[in-house]
């Protein structure tokens, strides 16, 4: 099987549901629209299906850049972008990280409060924010690997994600994961359990753990940080129900020093904007 693009995976709202793409416009904060929602809880900080699950529930949809949120039992609310140019700023800190937010208003945050049954309230990304990935784990990559890829940018600016502006996973990963699974009779998982950006297929199982990096149409991508998984993928998006698996299997098989690994965290040089598609071949690069 050649290595190329599988799947192509965005997440307006923070650890709500995500979308797939036949296509997507990239650039180096992510791909368009990725994580530039979050959702807030009544002190300003910022929430995840890791203490409320039900957020895997809603589901958000992007028409000529305007946000439409829907869930089990909610009519679906349309997030208008306020008339005001320059927002006021809401401080947020994502983990360990200070950015900032613009409140999307009282509608948004009743509707969100309403679903999630505790007051929240709804942040996108400010034009004034300035948040960039880890400068330590961009800068080792940088000195082991500016022989692969010279000049390749110290700062990467990004929105609400985790820590990084993309998450790169493996099919073949999932599947042999998928086969462990099986053999315990604990089922099978899909992929959005695990909330990648890109997935790759071609790759032998976990070969991404000794990947420095991959091209793939003139876009290079530099994998600067393994993913150490929390307990979010134990939680079903289809029914917000949580449970041990894939995490239990995961484990057994998967622990090292950095935590329970699944897929690489990347950092991305390049055009400005570009535009991938599924299909797209993958050129990459072993640090053997």
């Amino acid at each position: 099987m050649p290595f190329a693009i599988a799947s192509l995976h965005s997440y307006p709202v923070k650890s709500c549901a995500g979308l797939t793409h036949q296509q997507a416009t990239i650039t180096p904060g992510g791909l368009e629209h990725d994580r530039h929602w979050v959702i807030v809880d009544q002190y300003g900080i910022f929430m995840t299906q890791r203490t409320y699950p039900r957020m895997a529930l809603i589901h958000p949809r992007i028409d000529d850049g305007v946000l439409t949120l829907s869930a089990p039992g909610m009519p679906d609310i349309t997030v208008s972008q306020p008339a005001l140019d320059t927002p006021p700023a809401i401080p947020v800190r994502i983990w360990a990280a200070d950015t900032l937010g613009a409140d999307e208003g009282d509608e948004a945050a009743q509707w969100l409060s309403d679903f999630l049954r505790t007051g929240c309230r709804l942040l996108r990304e400010h034009p004034a924010a300035h948040r960039i990935a880890s400068p330590d784990h961009v800068d080792t990559w940088i000195d082991k690997h500016s022989d692969w890829e010279r000049g390749f940018p110290h700062e990467h600016r990004f929105g609400f994600a985790d820590g990084f502006p993309f998450l790169v996973t493996s099919q073949s990963s999932l599947e042999e994961l998928n086969h462990q699974l099986v053999n315990k009779d604990a089922g099978t998982m899909t992929m959005n359990r695990f909330r990648p950006n890109i997935v790759v297929q071609g790759l032998d199982p976990y070969d991404e753990d000794y990947l420095v990096g991959m091209r793939i149409a003139g876009l290079t991508f530099a994998f600067v940080k393994p993913c150490a998984r929390c307990p979010i993928p134990n939680i079903n998006p289809d029914t917000a129900a949580v449970g041990t698996e894939p995490g239990r299997t995961l484990t057994a098989h998967r622990m090292f020093p950095q935590g329970m690994l699944f897929g690489v965290n990347a950092v991305m040089a390049g055009a400005r904007q570009a535009r991938l598609r599924i299909g797209d071949v993958v050129e990459p690069e072993f640090d053997f």
